[in-house]
């Protein structure tokens, strides 16, 4: 869709451009959401894509940079650096990439940090970010860095933490994290609706276990276990979350009900990993 009030797009070649953002200027990326309504109260861009970001780097503590303008095609096509024993948790990338019915050509425009940003409850980046305990990097209006827990980056459907002038910049995955064992489930109205539940559990080598609950729910929730629960207890903890929600893509109680089967499904894959070989 054409956005006909915007008179202006800049390219973001350092960081001073983003002094531009605040009322009227957002800033600009694969542009898949950006582009799908009418935005009338715009009058500016500042294209991030400018800025030539690296879309995944190894880091010096053997994790993962994924950068915020990196594509939903890069990040499919991630290969297993490390090994299979060192990231485990590899075949969660291209899982929750094909979380996203989108054609070839959305997955070669559309980007990880604008899929995070846009904070749709059925957003499949928020669902492996919180799963594989990401930290994200914000860079600030004011010039300032900020670093939070994935977890805590989406509010609501469609809100998070940043400010009008803050930019999503790159997200960060630790080599433990990449080192977990990781299980993954979604389920939709129709083969190629939008996901009404995406759930990931991760199983990390000290024994702890996570369960990412997402689509279903307004924002991501993260239940933490020191170990692999009992049955009886990760259904009661899935029944007791309350932002469930309805609309066109499920029903509260349906998303309920089908996540307590999905999360009991990961439970029981990752406790296999757990068990001796005779």
């Amino acid at each position: 869709m054409d956005l006909n009030t915007v008179t202006r797009i800049t390219p973001a070649r350092h960081r001073d451009d983003l002094r531009l953002l605040g009322p009227g200027v957002v800033p600009l990326a694969g542009g898949s959401e950006l582009f799908a309504d009418p935005r009338v109260e715009l009058t500016g861009l500042v294209d991030l894509l400018a800025f030539r970001w690296p879309a995944l780097a190894l880091t010096d503590d053997g994790g993962l940079e994924i950068a915020a303008t990196c594509t939903l095609a890069e990040l499919a096509d991630l290969p297993n650096l490390a090994g299979d024993a060192a990231w485990a948790a590899h075949p969660l990338f291209y899982q929750c990439c094909t979380a996203l019915f989108g054609s070839f050509k959305v997955w070669n425009v559309a980007t990880v940090g604008g899929n995070l940003a846009t904070a749709l409850p059925a957003g499949p980046m928020i669902t492996l970010a919180v799963a594989l305990d990401a930290e994200l990097l914000i860079w600030r209006g004011d010039g300032t860095d900020l670093r939070v827990p994935a977890a805590t980056f989406v509010t609501g459907n469609m809100t998070t933490i940043l400010e009008s002038t803050d930019v999503l910049r790159s997200i960060h995955v630790s080599a433990d994290a990449l080192a977990s064992r990781t299980a993954f489930r979604k389920i939709a109205l129709s083969p190629i609706g939008r996901s009404g539940a995406v759930l990931a559990g991760r199983l990390a080598r000290d024994g702890r276990f996570t369960l990412t609950v997402t689509g279903g729910t307004l924002r991501p929730l993260l239940l933490d276990y020191p170990s692999i629960p009992s049955a009886t207890t990760l259904a009661a903890h899935i029944a007791a979350i309350e932002c469930w929600f309805t609309d066109a893509h499920g029903a509260a109680d349906w998303r309920r009900a089908v996540s307590e089967v999905l999360g009991e499904e990961i439970r029981v894959e990752l406790s296999a990993t757990t068990e001796e070989p005779e």
